[in-house]
């Protein structure tokens, strides 16, 4: 059973990793973003929504984290 979760989750990791590259190479067009008066640099589409992904990524589980120990917190008060 153990290496059937193995393969399965290898091919899904192999086809996430293929539709991550067919939208990177599908988005090469190059855009500028305007944010607050801060223009930035011509950069593609496709890489920068792959760094607000992996920003997502890894800003959810943080403040995931820190909510979930400011409940375990206050709960921890009541009791």
């Amino acid at each position: 059973m153990s290496n059937l979760k193995r393969v399965l989750l290898g091919v899904f990791v192999l086809v996430l990793v293929l539709a991550v590259l067919a939208f990177v190479l599908e988005n090469q067009q190059s855009v500028s973003l305007l944010f607050l008066g801060w223009v930035g640099p011509q950069l593609p589409v496709s890489l920068l929504i792959v760094l607000a992904l992996l920003i997502g990524m890894l800003v959810g589980p943080i403040l995931g984290w820190l909510l979930g120990r400011a409940f375990r917190v206050s709960r921890k008060r009541l009791v």
